[in-house]
């Protein structure tokens, strides 16, 4: 079930989040059972500016995969990127306003799409060397980022 300000895309992004949870689950150490004969609920709360972008789909696996495998995410870190139903994790856009919210938010540790690394380069030096970047490719180095 997926509610609150979720826009066709945002909601395609949950979706594939969950089935990669599903099909991957004792792989990834979750419980195979963890979904199964269960209403799974993803609200996002009404936001300032309405977003339908695949960039919170790293987002919602993280935190379907910690209710899954009891592992917190951590708190510590902030994450962006679109996932897809293999678990590839594909390049999104607005990176540099993305690490300026965490930098103003306090964050040190920034997991990103490999293939938005180039990104960074519109990033001012100061706060780039303010940050830890994680670089991903796949849901499996997502979750072994921010599953403490």
């Amino acid at each position: 079930m997926l509610t609150g300000m979720l826009g066709e895309v945002m909601r395609e992004s949950a979706q594939a989040a969950l089935s990669y949870l599903r099909a991957n689950a004792e792989r990834l150490g979750a419980d195979p059972n963890a979904f199964k004969r269960k209403i799974v609920h993803v609200h996002v709360p009404a936001r300032a500016t309405p977003k339908d972008g695949p960039s919170d789909g790293v987002t919602i696996l993280a935190a379907l995969a910690s209710q899954a495998t009891g592992k917190p995410v951590r708190n510590d870190i902030a994450m962006t990127g679109e996932i897809t139903l293999r678990g590839k994790v594909l390049p999104v856009g607005g990176i540099k306003e993305k690490v300026l919210a965490a930098h103003r938010a306090g964050i040190q540790t920034v997991v990103l799409p490999r293939r938005n690394e180039g990104a960074l380069d519109d990033v001012p030096p100061d706060v780039r060397d303010a940050f830890t970047f994680v670089f991903v490719q796949s849901a499996d180095e997502v979750l072994a980022a921010v599953l403490g």
